[in-house]
């Protein structure tokens, strides 16, 4: 309802005569994957690169899926309970990829609460609010590689390079469609903190902002009295919302970092770091800092890097920019 991820619109989009040769959902399924697994097998991840097995606890007390005899709030989380071993996750997972995907950026929370858990207890944070997002998300790019997948045995060929545009496309929609509504929501409210905006324009600087950098329009004409901004549950909470669009700059960064240590020369999309014991021992290097020391310091721990920087996301979409250029030749493209 906020057009924050265009997933859902892929095949409207999707390339004549492209497929990306497998589904990941219906593969889930057909290799018996339950909410358990899908989470084991995220776990396994992490600890391919070094981490520890979770305690036991984090099974016996998490939430997985939706029970049947209450409410819950289903929105995924993660918990530290007592800055030791305490972790858990609430999720109410499906077996879909979408969750296979949620599942390994929840446990990037928890295994980050856990790296810095010696640390002095104003340090146990993430080095910024980007951070503690951003640790899942970087996984979950190597989580749904093809290459990954075949490693896992859910599908049985690597697709060949005809599925790339494919793959990228589904990815943008979700990635980079996400980056001007990330930015947007505390534009928003900062601009109402700042009292740039008054009570009474609330509704219309919304939607100002959601035409200016997202192109979208409201379905139809708002009442005076609209709040639409409050239909987006960190606006209600009043929690801040750049952590997420700094995220999603951090985890290609993170990337591209971990590719170039393991000597990747291929696309970035196509890498993943699964099983690489030297990326996990510098990235955990990186987490066990939590916020002891400046930000900068933290990401050159693991990139070399002391600046955000984007041009990982272009490198990484490199091969869809240019399709796209070739698609969009002499067309009119904006709003």
């Amino acid at each position: 309802m906020w057009a924050q991820s265009w997933g859902n619109v892929y095949d409207l989009l999707a390339p004549k005569n492209g497929s990306l040769g497998y589904d990941l959902t219906q593969a889930l399924v057909r290799h018996g994957y339950d909410a358990l697994k899908e989470t084991k097998v995220a776990e396994a991840f992490y600890v391919s690169l070094g981490f520890p097995p979770l305690p036991e606890s984090f099974w016996t007390r998490s939430l997985f899926v939706r029970p049947r005899d209450r409410e819950v709030d289903c929105h995924a989380s993660a918990s530290n309970i007592d800055a030791k071993e305490d972790v858990r996750i609430k999720t109410c997972l499906r077996v879909n990829a979408d969750d296979f995907y949620t599942v390994h950026h929840e446990l990037g929370h928890v295994y980050y609460d856990r790296a810095y858990q010696h640390q002095s207890v104003i340090f146990q944070d993430g080095a910024n609010d980007g951070f503690h997002e951003a640790i899942g998300d970087f996984i979950g790019l190597s989580s749904v590689t093809p290459a990954y997948l075949h490693e896992l045995g859910l599908i049985d060929n690597v697709p060949a390079q005809a599925a790339d545009i494919p793959f990228l496309l589904r990815m943008a929609l979700e990635k980079i469609a996400f980056l001007p509504f990330g930015y947007i929501v505390d534009k928003w409210r900062w601009q109402v903190f700042a009292g740039q905006t008054a009570p009474a324009d609330y509704n219309s600087a919304w939607w100002e902002l959601r035409m200016k950098y997202q192109g979208v329009a409201p379905p139809g004409p708002r009442p005076p009295d609209a709040f639409d901004p409050g239909a987006k549950a960190h606006i209600a909470a009043s929690e801040p919302y750049m952590r997420y669009f700094l995220a999603t700059i951090y985890q290609f960064q993170f990337h591209r970092a971990a590719c170039g240590m393991m000597g990747w020369q291929g696309p970035l999309h196509r890498c993943s770091i699964a099983g690489n014991s030297e990326v996990g021992r510098l990235f955990q290097d990186m987490l066990r800092l939590g916020a002891s020391k400046p930000w900068p310091e933290a990401l050159a721990t693991f990139t070399g890097e002391r600046d955000l920087d984007a041009s990982a996301i272009v490198d990484y979409f490199a091969p869809l920019a240019r399709w796209l250029v070739e698609q969009n030749r002499n067309q009119s493209c904006g709003w």
